[in-house]
């Protein structure tokens, strides 16, 4: 009896994986991001390693963890960010790409790569307009300064703390380079 129960459940596992029930959808390349959030404009990759004292005062301001040491970020001429990031939704990976300009401003957030089979809205441009403009001053909550999207809370909210935390990465390590 335990063996067949356990003989359908690698069946079913293995149709709900065949029918597309987990699924990646990649939307943006990095470079096709770049030329969005900075049209025109060249970009240089940026080496940033983040010292542990670093990770600590970011979580601290942030209140999120820093899971990285290295951030995946690009710079333009005038000094403003492009980092690439990876935020978990409800159960899967979000590659989002965050630009921030010199003045510690987000200037425009874009959804790369979305794996979970639902929650897809956060990529609808109105809601990732919420975030233009915001800086470091403060911390952005959902529910206040950036609304919800109903059957993608979690995606909204780990998004949300992703422009948190870099935020606080541009003001507390990148805004002196």
């Amino acid at each position: 009896m335990r063996r067949r129960v356990l003989i359908q459940s690698a069946l079913l596992a293995g149709g709900y994986l065949l029918s597309g029930g987990v699924r990646a959808t990649t939307y943006l390349s990095v470079s096709e991001a770049q030329q969005l959030i900075w049209p025109g404009l060249a970009l240089s990759p940026a080496a940033v390693m983040l010292t542990a004292a670093q990770q600590k005062a970011i979580k601290k301001a942030s209140g999120v963890r820093v899971r990285s040491v290295e951030l995946n970020a690009w710079r333009t001429p005038a000094g403003d960010w492009f980092i690439v990031d990876q935020v978990i939704g409800k159960h899967e990976f979000i590659d989002v790409a965050v630009g921030i300009s010199h003045a510690g401003e987000i200037s425009g957030i874009e959804i790369l790569t979305y794996r979970e089979s639902y929650g897809h809205e956060v990529r609808n441009p109105k809601w990732r307009a919420q975030f233009h403009g915001r800086n470091a001053t403060g911390l952005l909550e959902l529910d206040q300064q950036i609304r919800n999207i109903s059957g993608a809370t979690l995606s909204c909210s780990h998004i949300t703390d992703a422009a948190n935390r870099l935020l606080k990465t541009w003001q507390l390590v990148l805004s002196a380079r």
